[in-house]
């Protein structure tokens, strides 16, 4: 059996080919539990040793398998290797000003969405001041188009209000709300 090359990094869609076969998932997970011969593979794996050769082939070209010394070897970084590959880094598009708020805003958003309002202060600050920015400085907003915007973050939008106003975000009177906190692109 040929090593393979360590500079082959699958697809996930390759990766998932890979592994869909019912016979060639099984020889991969008796190689990660311990199988290191084509041999041991056969009795652990309870294939007949045809079958067995034909997937050790498939999944080394794969990139699963490398024969290191005589021995049957798993590649289990290729599922990180392939995701990271696979991620345009340019894609990323960072949601807050530094690091520390981006990773804050990436936890608690996702697909645009607030998953949940988080319960440490400072996290939640950080994520009020983020959905502040989906009101306009100096226009007035009556009660429920605050509400139709909010409720486009999450489902629980009078909580979020809420903590708009208590900290300072937004201000109310009369019903009607405006954006009184928070940083202003200009």
């Amino acid at each position: 059996m040929a090593v393979l090359s360590p500079f082959v990094i699958p697809t996930p869609a390759a990766l998932c080919g890979l592994l869909a076969e019912p016979e060639r998932l099984r020889v991969f997970a008796a190689v990660v539990l311990g199988a290191s011969t084509p041999t041991a593979v056969v009795t652990a794996s309870g294939l007949p040793a045809r079958s067995v050769e034909a997937a050790i082939r498939r999944l080394q070209q794969g990139g699963l398998l490398a024969v290191t010394d005589g021995t049957l070897v798993p590649l289990a970084e290729a599922f990180k290797d392939s995701v990271r590959s696979s991620v345009p880094v340019e894609d990323v598009v960072p949601l807050g000003p530094d690091r520390q708020r981006d990773q804050v805003l990436r936890t608690f958003i996702v697909d645009g969405r607030l998953s949940q309002i988080p319960a440490a202060h400072g996290k939640r600050l950080v994520v009020l001041e983020h959905i502040a920015s989906s009101f306009e400085p100096g226009v007035r907003y009556p009660e429920r188009e605050v509400n139709a915007i909010l409720r486009a973050w999450h489902d629980d939008h009078a909580a979020l209000r809420r903590y708009l106003v208590d900290s300072g975000y937004l201000t109310r009177a009369d019903n009607v709300y405006w954006r009184s906190g928070g940083p202003v692109d200009v």
